[in-house]
């Protein structure tokens, strides 16, 4: 048994700490705001130019001008803040982002990390994904351990281009919790039901545990 999304988005809150600046990436890590712990306050910032984000709103409180960077509906608070692109992302590589939590389609052993593009498809651009992972003080992937075909998304060396170089510091999969130091990768926690063997099975990369 391996854990559930919202296993996976519980255990990164727990990554959380009282009055941390938060960007939370597209896709499942904007999930992680559900999550957040009690008596933990953090503040979240989209790069689309708001800090202080609300929770996801309920269907009659939607208003469509409040979006995220993935084009979500969400609510302000009291404290909300909006301002230009230009001023997001001075925020974001002035280095005042405490945490970026973000997907992946690679992470390589080394904490190296391709989240961008595949060649031979089309992207609408590269995003803010490499101001982040090199703003942000610490770095957390969340993601599934395999890819649709069943290869491994943590891998030896990253074959996509790479969104930033011994970037990640920490990845939280559906198996298990693994760590980024010193160019090496340590698995810190199985997932519930998920045993070592099974985990070395379904992974490409090297790690110590």
């Amino acid at each position: 048994m391996a854990w559930s999304r919202e296993d996976m988005c519980r255990r990164a809150a727990m990554e959380l700490q009282n009055g941390y600046y938060v960007n939370l990436g597209i896709g499942m890590p904007t999930l992680v705001a559900n999550y957040v712990p009690k008596g933990i306050s953090v503040i979240l910032q989209s790069e689309n130019g708001m800090l202080g984000m609300g929770p996801f709103p309920s269907p009659n409180e939607v208003d469509p001008d409040l979006i995220n960077a993935g084009k979500q509906t969400i609510s302000e608070l009291p404290e909300s803040v909006y301002f230009d692109s230009a001023m997001s992302f001075a925020m974001i590589r002035g280095n005042h982002m405490d945490l970026s939590i973000l997907g992946a389609l690679q992470v390589a052993e080394n904490g190296d990390l391709a989240n961008w593009m595949i060649p031979g498809k089309m992207v609408k651009g590269m995003g803010g994904a490499m101001d982040l992972v090199a703003g942000a003080k610490k770095v957390i992937v969340l993601m599934d351990h395999n890819a649709k075909d069943g290869s491994s998304k943590l891998v030896k060396s990253c074959s996509l281009p790479l969104t930033g170089a011994g970037v990640v510091d920490l990845i939280i999969t559906d198996l298990g919790v693994f760590s980024c130091k010193s160019g090496n990768m340590y698995l810190e926690e199985c997932a519930e039901g998920v045993s070592i063997s099974e985990i070395k099975v379904r992974t490409e990369a090297n790690f110590i545990y």
